[in-house]
């Protein structure tokens, strides 16, 4: 038998890879499904296939699982006993196989990233054709170990490195591994964009294995962990006891100015998904602006509750399909439908619109805030500029110095976020910057040079 097709069904926003696995007898598997199983069945119907199996190689802290929804549609879950699942699973333990048809899954325990991890060894024969490695051996990486609990997080580092030297690197060199996190995701410290490496080349190239011993290890991983969306920090138990299934998925409602103003005198959100242009030029007062791109979900997840009731404000060509898709992606279930008409309708009802100026590199005045992550800032920035990253605007905004600020990302999406968080908290002085590090040296070297 050749070796099966694996196709990959990358969130790049997320930066998490889940397969579609061709098991050579008219079904597949599904290994780390992501809450829509849209991406799922068309990829099956595609190839003639009928979703037979997922899998779950942890208990995800980044998004909420789709093995219920699938499991809904008859396809049976297969997950670790340990993780506790409560709803209807088959529980693997180490070393233990699952007859596939033809091909074998063997389950390897590999605590660390979280403690219940497996990742699965797919075998045709006795054969090793594929490794699912989940979380824990990664491109150039491996996951975090600080996800679960800050008092565990050493000890689940020590727990990766055996996990990998023990389970892991006696596989086959060739032998192709399947990551879940990759590049973007959160959950890894991924350097590169590539997704899906082997045995071999991490033994030679992954830059945590050739530490030496555990300890080298371990200091080497716990150094490069940065900070991560606190919605984070729920969505364990919320796949331990199994997501709300929809079967049919939901769409968004609209909502008239009327019922607008209502929910948001009982404390809803307005979350404005339009590209930073628009919301610059005019915005419901205290709305904030997050706008629909691949990295939607992240922020969402980092600066708005889970449990806040939401209204969306969004242009007519926005895609509310995709908009609700990203919410329900990281469990964010109390949507409660979009400003009919959007900004035009609020205004038409002499409702006060509020208004950023973006400016340009060139026209960059007062105090230069740049929100990208630390660990960006890091890599290159402007001389003088301050740090702080968007996900902490919320609590910092106040130990920003008086006098006007222009806020800067890499692009504009991020500074316009935190722009508007700023000016909920009463701030005025603020301005976006339209473009990042590298555009405002070059507009300081020209102004040197005339």
């Amino acid at each position: 038998m050749s070796d099966p097709e694996i196709v990959a069904v990358v969130d790049e926003g997320l930066g998490n890879s889940s397969y579609l696995v061709d098991l050579g007898d008219g079904t597949a598997m599904v290994v780390d499904p992501a809450r829509h199983p849209g991406p799922y069945r068309a990829e099956a119907q595609k190839r003639g296939l009928s979703l037979a199996v997922a899998v779950e190689t942890h208990l995800h802290a980044d998004f909420v699982s789709g093995s219920r929804e699938l499991a809904a549609r008859g396809v049976r879950v297969v997950a670790a006993r340990a993780a506790g699942l409560g709803h209807p699973h088959h529980g693997m333990v180490d070393g233990q196989r699952l007859d596939l048809g033809g091909l074998t899954l063997e389950a390897l325990a590999t605590p660390g990233h979280t403690p219940e991890h497996l990742a699965y060894l797919l075998r045709d024969g006795n054969r090793p054709v594929a490794l699912f490695s989940g979380g824990s051996l990664l491109v150039g990486a491996v996951a975090r170990t600080d996800l679960v609990s800050a008092d565990r997080t050493e000890e689940l580092a020590r727990s990766l490195w055996r996990s990998i030297g023990e389970q892991l690197l006696s596989l086959p060199d060739d032998l192709a591994v399947y990551p879940t996190h990759g590049a973007g995701s959160f959950c890894s410290i991924t350097p590169g964009d590539d997704r899906v490496t082997t045995i071999g080349r991490e033994r030679l190239a992954n830059p945590l294995l050739s530490a030496g011993d555990e300890d080298a290890f371990v200091d080497r991983l716990l150094a490069g962990f940065g900070t991560f969306p606190p919605y984070f920090l729920e969505l364990r138990e919320v796949n331990r006891q199994g997501p709300h299934v929809y079967g049919r998925w939901p769409k968004l409602n609209t909502l008239d100015v009327a019922a607008v103003q209502g929910l948001l005198a009982d404390g809803a959100v307005i979350v404005d998904v339009r590209p930073v242009e628009p919301f610059a030029a005019g915005h419901i007062p205290g709305s904030l602006s997050i706008p629909l791109r691949p990295q939607f979900a992240s922020w969402l997840g980092w600066l708005v509750d889970r449990r806040a009731t939401i209204v969306f404000v969004a242009d007519e060509g926005q895609d509310r399909a995709d908009l609700v898709r990203h919410c329900l992606g990281i469990g964010y279930e109390c949507l409660a439908g979009e400003l009919a008409g959007g900004v035009d309708a609020w205004r038409g009802r002499a409702l006060p619109v509020a208004t950023v100026e973006l400016v340009t590199a060139g026209d960059a005045a007062g105090t230069l805030v740049d929100v990208r992550q630390a660990s960006e800032f890091a890599a290159g920035h402007v001389p003088g500029a301050l740090s702080m990253e968007l996900g902490d605007t919320p609590a910092q905004a106040g130990a920003l110095p008086s006098g006007p600020l222009t806020v800067m990302c890499g692009h504009g999406e991020r500074a316009m976020s935190a722009v508007s968080i700023l000016e909920a908290q009463g701030r005025t002085d603020v301005t976006v910057l339209v473009g990042g590090p590298a555009d405002v040296v070059a507009a300081r070297h020209q102004r040197l040079a005339v």
